[in-house]
């Protein structure tokens, strides 16, 4: 492939064209009430996008998008790409997304929605394409590729999003203006947890290889990862769970529900990572896992430490919550401070401070951080020439670190079972690696299979 990172003349005066018109063009090719009601765009304004992945979240996504251009559909199920080809006619048609991006020159943007195996090569090779990205989470399967991409994503200029929409939610926003006034006092304690897995994890590899089912083209689906025979256990859906193609439930669920705290309280990266677990095996995550997070002083920002739990564990029961009242269904956030407590839903949603009587006397405090016009709006008006989306590379890799090192912690653990007491990492940012265990740094990146190095 062409590893330049400018795109080709024609979408260079293309892209140019848009970003004018995102800044306020005095002129449009045609007037909007030829082409039909006051929210369509020309089709001169529009941004010729191509979908990457094109199951439930890929569909979703295109849907989300039906105001531009679908112009290229890619996905390794033949039946997939012919019944989604049926809502986008006028999209060409692609099996490998490699091929694709080096041969379509009309493509502006993609939104990958592949398995997390695929994050990376994707997103990689369609901004050394030159074209604008949103990926969905938790961004990379490894550490090491999430510093890769942010790289690529400053050095190129392309508009980036990773895809945990809350980021852009009202909740978020509220949570940190209230942290900031004072609200709970000093933050030294975070609490997250998810319900997840809710797909089989603590299992091996199956010892049968049933043939690939018609229409499926499992060399692509396997993209960089090791090879291996075809088996319905990896796929759809269930991949989460095994480590060569998923993140587990950390993985799927961690860039959404850590994304409130790790913004609001500006933790950035982790001093020591630990987790404890059960069922954990070299194939897939566990059953159940307890990852503890110890963030440094940032400023004036007090340490932090977070615990994760995830398949049914939880933190124990703040004091002052009302008898009456869950503390969280599948998914949530405990803050802990000097003052009080406050717990929210996964997104930032329904934050409550307590005890009750701290909520009452609060009395709120300024929206002094911008609103969000909407995630994926974010991503559109940054191909059009406007601001950085609120979740790009070069912000959003440092969450998927976090999160991968978190799956670090957990299968060195695993490991660390089986020769004696597992220990907690101690991790060194600046240089990328973990300093007192050196067996865990291995699963900080993976060799892609040949052909799919980027």
């Amino acid at each position: 492939m062409k590893k330049k990172l400018q795109s080709s003349t024609s979408r260079t005066s293309r892209r140019a064209f848009l970003a004018s018109s995102a800044a306020g063009a005095a002129f449009t090719i045609m007037p909007r009430h030829v082409l039909g009601g006051p929210g369509d765009k020309p089709p001169s304004e529009k941004l010729n996008i191509a979908g990457i992945g094109l199951g439930g979240r890929g569909s979703g996504l295109l849907r989300s998008l039906r105001g531009e251009n679908i112009v290229a559909l890619c996905d390794v199920d033949e039946g997939r790409l012919a019944s989604m080809g049926k809502k986008w006619p006028q999209a060409r048609k692609h099996r490998d997304f490699r091929r694709m991006l080096d041969t379509q020159k009309d493509i502006d943007a993609v939104v990958v929605a592949t398995p997390d195996h695929l994050h990376f090569v994707a997103s990689m090779w369609a901004i050394k394409n030159g074209r604008h990205v949103y990926c969905e989470k938790p961004l990379t399967h490894t550490v090491a590729e999430a510093r890769a991409l942010s790289i690529a994503a400053r050095e190129s200029k392309v508009a980036t999003q990773m895809g945990n929409q809350g980021n852009a939610a009202e909740g978020v926003r509220r949570i940190q203006e209230w942290l900031e006034a004072g609200a709970l006092g000093a933050v030294r304690e975070v609490h997250c947890w998810t319900n997840k897995p809710v797909w089989p994890q603590g299992i091996n590899r199956p010892a049968d290889s049933p043939p690939v089912p018609a229409g499926l083209d499992w060399d692509l689906w396997l993209g960089p990862a090791p090879k291996r025979p075809y088996h319905p256990s990896y796929l759809p859906f269930v991949w989460r769970g095994w480590w060569d193609f998923g993140s587990c439930s950390l993985g799927d669920m961690g860039c959404h529900v850590l994304n409130t705290p790790w913004r609001a309280l500006k933790l950035g990266a982790p001093a020591t990572v630990e987790a404890y677990s059960n069922g954990c095996t070299a194939e897939t995550g566990p059953l159940t896992s307890m990852v503890y997070y110890e963030f440094p002083a940032r400023g004036e920002l007090p340490p932090v430490k977070l615990t994760w739990y995830d398949g049914g564990m939880m933190p124990p029961r703040p004091e002052g919550l009302e008898d009456f009242y869950r503390l969280g269904d599948n998914e949530g956030c405990l803050f802990i401070g000097d003052k009080a407590r406050m717990i929210c839903t996964c997104y930032g949603g329904s934050p409550r401070i307590l005890p009750v009587e701290r909520m009452q006397a609060f009395k709120d405090a300024p929206k002094s951080i911008p609103r969000s016009p909407g995630h994926m709006e974010e991503w559109l008006a940054g191909c059009r020439g406007g601001p950085k989306p609120g979740s790009h590379f070069e912000h959003s890799a440092v969450l998927a670190e976090v999160v991968q090192l978190g799956n670090v912690a957990i299968r060195s653990a695993a490991d660390q079972k089986r020769t004696g007491y597992p220990v907690k990492l101690i991790w060194d940012a600046k240089a990328g690696e973990v300093t007192n265990l050196t067996d865990a740094n291995r699963y900080l990146g993976s060799k892609p299979r040949d052909g799919w190095n980027v």
